[in-house]
């Protein structure tokens, strides 16, 4: 069996036409927002972003940005402090994030689905004084606010940057975004950055295994991880530069749409912001008027792409957030002629740290179920789940990552949540023999049956056989006869017409054919549909704390 130490990973790099480096030492001493400045002088009338059809170029994006960092400087904002956005896809969301880091602030993006008590969580926790939200999030900020200590609050609506935008209307206690970059020059405020130490972002994590914590990213952290992400296209850069285009259909908020949004600005091509993730017609119009170079979706937008009858398209789709299944990746080849590139990572990694590799149909690296092998300058290690120490050689255990990508740490501690820099990921693994990663569970995902160790994974993927099952969940939860053991419970949403005549009897006894005696659900519960994540995740921390 391959050793992790080897690092065999190593020979996915050679793909004969080109080998990706081993490393990409030393990485560039600059901000994130460097990018944005350089591609408005490379390509400064190339579009930067196309957000409902309203173009902004590269030389313009410049000069929002500008003048959004000289308008938070003159409201107060120091290097240092952690500015929040509350805001949907738009191109104010871009612009925002490149302003504030150009003020030498941080990013605190915040998601418009929060309730109430996350939203002052999120706030209260960074210290925020400064939040950009959207018109339609006001009532949710203002329903909080005399619980902060916040003191500026900037409104805009997401059509501000339409072809069509709003009249301004003045709203108490509240500051125009498109009012206050007119207002003031396009001028950078003089700040001195260091790069490993200052933050570019704080961003709380899901949330779906635990309580949600202030991830935080240094420039440093997001600069090397941009690199790490872009090896693998790097030698096609001449035929990317200016010439490509990324539609992005994740939020921006989230540490996936984010990352993806400043890796499109990083490599210098056209973003094409889809407005509402979870409108797919929207989507599928959009990905078949302007057929991008590049998509990035989730697996669950994949899957009801292929429902809606993709077109075939010379697209270079990438997916993450979660596990591509094999049978969703299959279907998508299928119908579009496509293969999806999936990348693994996480916000306490800046992003991207494995990537299952497909650049195009002639140069793929896939292995269909695998989260792919780490990106240049990405250590791992396995841990045995029994005794804490290093796995034996093709033993699974929890994955441990060390790299230039890893978090600073939780706010606000440097080195909360690392041991000597590793990041400990909650994620069960195991290592093939070529040095491709596969997940076999969350550590909060599996059941421990009376010393018997039981992975969600593996009964999901049984039950999801069954042909009445459309989608399922399956949770440890205390076995009230045996205390300290647990029992498997799953939460399943049938197929349409499968409602009645599918009972958990049947269920069960389909399990106890497939699955070891102690791996079969006690439990079986049907529902509508499951809790979800506004990424799309299922939420077992939901489910399982429902069941005491």
């Amino acid at each position: 069996m391959a050793s992790v130490a080897d690092k065999p990973w190593l020979k996915a790099y050679d793909f004969g036409v080109f080998k990706i480096p081993e490393t990409l030492r030393p990485y560039p001493n600059v901000t994130v927002d460097y990018y944005v400045d350089r591609n408005a002088s490379e390509f400064p009338d190339i579009p930067a972003i196309n957000f409902m059809e309203r173009i902004i170029t590269n030389s313009e994006l410049k000069d929002l940005t500008d003048r959004f960092a000289n308008a938070l400087s003159h409201l107060g904002v120091m290097k240092g402090d952690r500015v929040a956005t509350l805001l949907p896809n738009c191109s104010q969301f871009l612009i925002s994030d490149f302003g504030i880091l150009k003020a030498g602030a941080c990013h605190v993006p915040c998601s418009v689905l929060h309730k109430p008590a996350e939203l002052l969580r999120d706030i209260n926790t960074a210290g925020i004084e400064t939040v950009i939200c959207s018109d339609t999030s006001l009532d949710l900020l203002r329903s909080i606010k005399d619980r902060t200590k916040v003191r500026n609050i900037i409104v805009t609506s997401a059509l501000d940057y339409s072809p069509g935008p709003p009249e301004l209307i003045d709203i108490p206690g509240t500051m125009q975004f498109r009012k206050l970059l007119s207002d003031f020059e396009p001028r950078k405020p003089d700040v001195e950055m260091n790069v490993n130490e200052d933050l570019a972002e704080c961003i709380f994590t899901g949330g779906t295994t635990g309580v949600p914590k202030g991830v935080m990213l240094t420039h440093a952290n997001k600069v090397a991880n941009l690199h790490q992400s872009f090896s693998p296209i790097k030698p096609f850069e001449e035929h990317i530069r200016g010439k490509a285009s990324y539609l992005i259909s994740t939020p921006l908020y989230h540490i996936t749409g984010h990352h993806t949004s400043q890796f499109a600005l990083f490599m210098t091509v056209q973003v094409i912001l889809v407005p509402d993730p979870r409108d797919i017609d929207n989507l599928k119009a959009l990905l078949e008027k302007h057929v991008p170079t590049i998509c990035s979706c989730v697996p669950t937008q994949y899957a009801k792409l292929v429902q809606k009858g993709l077109s075939n398209l010379p697209t270079a789709f990438t997916s993450s957030t979660a596990a591509l299944p094999e049978e969703t990746s299959r279907q998508f080849k299928e119908s579009t002629g496509s293969t999806i590139s999936d990348n693994y990572g996480m916000s306490e990694a800046g992003g991207v740290t494995h990537s299952n590799l497909a650049v195009s149909a002639l140069v793929e690296r896939k292995k269909p179920g695998s989260i792919g092998v780490p990106v240049p300058d990405t250590e791992v290690k396995i841990i045995d789940l029994e005794t804490g120490n290093e796995a034996a050689d093709g033993k699974e255990g929890e994955m441990w990552i060390r790299g230039p990508q890893i978090m600073k740490g939780y706010w606000p501690t440097p080195g909360s949540g690392l041991v000597d820099g590793w990041l400990p990921t909650g994620d069960v693994v195991r290592m093939d023999d070529d040095g491709y990663f596969y997940i076999t569970d969350r550590i909060k995902d599996m059941a421990n049956v009376s010393g018997m160790k039981v992975y969600s994974i593996l009964v999901e993927q049984v039950l999801n056989q069954h042909p009445g099952v459309a989608e399922s969940a399956a949770v440890a939860v205390p076995d009230a006869e045996r205390p300290g053991s647990d029992r498997v419970k799953a939460f399943i949403v049938l197929k349409n017409g499968y409602e009645d005549k599918v009972t958990p009897d049947e269920i069960i006894q389909f399990c106890r054919e497939r699955l070891a005696p102690y791996e079969v659900p006690r439990y079986i519960e049907f529902r509508k549909e499951l809790p979800r994540s506004p990424i799309g995740k299922v939420l077992k921390r939901q489910l399982r704390d429902n069941e005491g």
